[in-house]
This record gives C-alpha cells, structure tokens and sequence, in this order.
C-alpha cells in the first residue's frame, strides 16, 4: 500500500534570466510525482534539465510559480519560514559542496545542529555524532578537521551531519560530482546502507549504474520536463528518443 511522502502537483518554477531583455526561464515545466515513503527516487538527465531546482522545491529552498508540493502530508507550497521550520528539520540535504565548518572537528560539525536547533545537552549531542560518524566509517577521523579529510570523507560528514537531526527524508543534490574518481564510492556505499534501513531518499545523481541499482523509481528530466519515468529497468530498455539519446552519452 502506498505511502505518499512528497507530491508535486502540476509544479512550475519560472526564473529570470539576466541580462539585457530578459525572459523568463521555465526550469520546471508542469511535474506531477508521487514519492512514497521508503522510496529512492533516482533523477538524471542532463545539465541545467531542471534536477536540482526540483529537489530545492522540496525543502522550499525554491518556491513554486505555480501548482503545488506537498510534504510529509503538508502543503508547503506558500508556508512562512516560521512554519516551515519543523519540518526542514525532518529533510535532510546533501549538496554537491560539503559545506562544513572549517574551524571545527568533524565531530563538532555534527554536534552544531542537535545542540542549536534541537537544544541537546553536548553529551548527548555527542553521544549521536559519535555514532553517526562511526555509521559512515568515519569512527578513527572525529578528532579531524576538514582540511586534513578527503572530499569523499568530507562529504561523509556532512551526511552524518544530516542524519544526526533523524530526518524522514534525505535528499541527494549530485552528492559525488565534486569528488575525484576514486573517492566517488565510499559515499555511494554509505547511500547504499541507508537505502537498505528504508531511508526515504530523492537523488539527483550522474551515477547511473547506481540508481540502475539502488533506486526504486528514475525519472528522466529533459528542459524542466519529466519525459520518462518508471522502475530502474528504464535504463536498460528507454522508449522516449531523448532518453535513449542521452544514455548513449553517459553509458
């Protein structure tokens, strides 16, 4: 039985574009999905097709210009800041930048929000970042700041970061692309981990082999326009022209 988590509902997200006679840019173009609780939602396609907006939208990081996003049975589409507050909180969000704090440890990165945000006394704030970080392999690396971490262990802590507020959903902006080759997957094995606990999780990922793998639904976005959707077989068997020729570039 579905459990719906996240809805778009005819969703459009128009930009301004600079310059000299500018237009208006249509990054998102009129999506319906549903995702359901305990999904991975894969989405690929290519550069500037309207992925990341997408998943901004769902945090509200972006607002809509029109239609609607529903979150965790809430309509977040036009909430203040001060209502969307709790329920940021349950979505946690890993960028392509790791976005830490240089001047602290790794294990005070992830102490920062249970502390501020959930006002946590700091033992138990750092009894859940010792665990956290020990859950993405970082265990011998908490004394550690992140010039002295890898990007592909940087970007680990920052996902420990995230889960330490225990979100229901977790989303994924290109998680690896910032990584050298050979550091691509130590983070693609700790999202592998998470998607095996039922971690509900939305991916914008050029990984294709691994939403192949790990994902329960791919969507194909093309021009702010979802043109092809449907289980990981997609991949193997693509019947729209533009996702058959964009899987000849990447595979």
């Amino acid at each position: 039985m579905s459990d719906p988590i996240i809805t778009f509902d005819h969703v459009v997200k128009e930009f301004k574009t600079r310059g000299r006679g500018a237009n208006i840019a249509r990054a998102v173009d009129d999506v319906s999905l549903t995702i359901d609780r305990g999904d991975i939602f894969g989405i690929i396609g290519y550069s500037g097709a309207g992925k990341s907006t997408l998943v901004r939208l769902i945090n509200a990081l972006e607002r809509p210009t029109s239609g609607t996003v529903t979150v965790l049975g809430t309509d977040i589409t036009s909430l203040s800041e001060t209502k969307l507050r709790p329920i940021r909180q349950k979505i946690g969000m890993i960028f392509q930048q790791f976005n830490l704090f240089p001047h602290m440890t790794a294990l005070e990165n992830v102490m920062e929000a249970p502390i501020h945000v959930q006002h946590q006394s700091k033992k138990a704030a750092r009894d859940l970042a010792v665990a956290e970080l020990q859950r993405v392999g970082l265990g011998d690396r908490m004394d550690y700041y992140p010039s002295q971490l890898s990007g592909g262990q940087q970007q680990r802590v920052a996902i420990a970061r995230a889960l330490a507020m225990k979100p229901e959903i977790m989303l994924f902006d290109e998680p690896t692309s910032a990584l050298d080759p050979e550091l691509v997957g130590e983070v693609l094995n700790v999202m592998r981990s998470l998607a095996k606990e039922g971690m509900t999780m939305v991916c914008v990922t050029h990984e294709i082999g691994f939403a192949r793998e790990v994902a329960d639904q791919i969507v194909f976005m093309d021009g702010g326009v979802v043109v092809e959707k449907g289980g990981p077989d997609i991949i193997d068997h693509p019947t729209e022209p533009r996702f058959k020729d964009f899987l000849q570039h990447v595979l």
